[in-house]
């Protein structure tokens, strides 16, 4: 949602309206984002801004999103434009206009020469005590972030399209279905470092059948997000089930983690598994007995 100089405007009194209720000494604006507010607050309060906290100073910030920045002030009243819907009470604002679940683009961002995602990529050069003006970073931020287009182009996708079915009507498919060796890379949710490995991924038709880069195409929707090992594996058994209906599905994974060999615990040639099975897989009948088994033995050939 782009937020122009008419929305800010026209939002800015509104919220001034809810803060002249209560007298306050000073405004404080958290950088960088509640600069441009804290001015219009100021001037339409007739309240001057602070750089240093003090008793009855009204902090103003953009958004309150996560929390944290909110709760840094908690003995402060705490004003801004918008709050996110999965905001949690506690970190909720004195005052605000509005709550929003959409990523919000403020106009005073598109003012800079940089992107807001880039400007984020500066900042995190700084904090490793790098200088990001040295010839050799100047063009990292621009990197980083096409870079992350690529490696998170699974938001971008959705499963359902994947389930284009080859059937013919005279034929009907009965058998396991099942592509291995599938090479994922993936970046785990905790730390955002990478963790990459091979799955094997099988079903058995009921009738219809998918191309089988489609099983590829697939565990990359989903393994090109922030994610965790066990969920890659079942969301792919889950989108199978929903959109082809089979008789089973399964998902197995073996990943190496960065998380826990090069940092954390260390352990460099760590290996960790998951196998998601659904249907006739979970079966303790005899048929599941015997797909679990067929599966299993061309897992591990």
């Amino acid at each position: 949602m782009h937020y122009s100089t008419k929305d800010f405007a026209g939002d800015s009194i509104k919220l001034a309206q809810k803060i002249s209720v209560k007298t306050y000494s000073s405004i404080y604006p958290v950088p960088r984002g509640g600069i441009p507010l804290a001015i219009l607050l100021s001037e339409k309060l007739r309240i001057p801004i602070t750089s240093d906290l003090h008793p009855g100073t009204l902090v103003v910030d953009d958004i309150v999103d996560s929390g944290k920045t909110r709760l840094k002030y908690f003995d402060y009243d705490f004003a801004c434009l918008h709050v996110k819907k999965h905001t949690k009470g506690e970190a909720y604002p004195t005052y605000y206009v509005s709550i929003e679940d959409d990523w919000i683009e403020y106009w005073w961002e598109t003012l800079s020469n940089e992107f807001p995602a880039e400007d984020a990529v500066i900042r995190l050069i700084e904090s490793i005590g790098e200088d990001p003006t040295r010839d050799g970073l100047l063009e990292t931020p621009k990197r980083v972030i096409k870079a992350y287009d690529e490696l998170f182009e699974g938001y971008k996708q959705d499963p359902k399209d994947v389930f284009k079915t080859f059937k013919d009507e005279e034929e009907q498919f009965g058998g396991l279905v099942y592509l291995k060796d599938i090479e994922f890379y993936s970046f785990c949710e905790h730390h955002m470092l990478p963790f990459y490995g091979t799955a094997f991924i099988a079903y058995i038709p009921r009738g219809p059948v998918i191309g089988v880069s489609k099983l590829a195409r697939l565990l990359d929707i989903f393994s090109k997000r922030l994610q965790i090992q066990e969920r890659i594996g079942e969301q792919v058994t889950n989108a199978l089930m929903k959109h082809l209906k089979p008789t089973g599905a399964a998902c197995l994974t073996e990943a190496k983690h960065l998380c826990i060999s090069c940092r954390g615990i260390k352990k460099q040639h760590s290996v960790m598994g998951y196998s998601s099975l659904k249907g006739v897989f979970m079966d303790n009948s005899h048929e599941g007995t015997s797909a679990r088994n067929e599966l299993m033995t061309l897992w591990s050939r």
